[in-house]
């Protein structure tokens, strides 16, 4: 089973910015919402973002303003671009489906820390 595959985390200083990249297997993200999902230990995968096929994006409260996500129909990807980051935002990063969902992910970590 072809699988996401999430790429661009890495470690940040508060204030920065990264992008990061999900490559979808054509049947989820085809026609589909995608999101941007976050985990951090003990706590619930909540979703921050998301954007339909048409282009209408959602953002969670938390990172209105800071976070843009976006889409490539021709390369199946998705990406959210992070700006003004906080060490609040440091999470594990994946990306599903919103309408259908596939097997998730390895993820992709960002850690923001002076």
């Amino acid at each position: 089973q072809v699988q996401l595959v999430e790429s661009g985390g890495g470690l940040v200083q508060p204030g920065g910015s990264v992008r990061l990249s999900c490559a979808a297997p054509r049947d989820i993200f085809s026609r589909n919402t995608m999101g941007w999902y976050r985990q951090t230990p003990g706590k619930q995968r909540e979703k921050v973002a998301s954007i339909s096929s048409h282009g209408t994006t959602t953002y969670d409260d938390s990172v209105m303003g800071r976070f843009t996500i976006s889409r490539d129909s021709a390369k199946n990807t998705v990406y959210l671009q992070m700006n003004s980051l906080k060490p609040e935002d440091t999470a594990v990063y994946y990306c599903n489906g919103v309408t259908w969902s596939g097997a998730w992910g390895q993820g992709t970590q960002v850690t923001v820390s002076s």
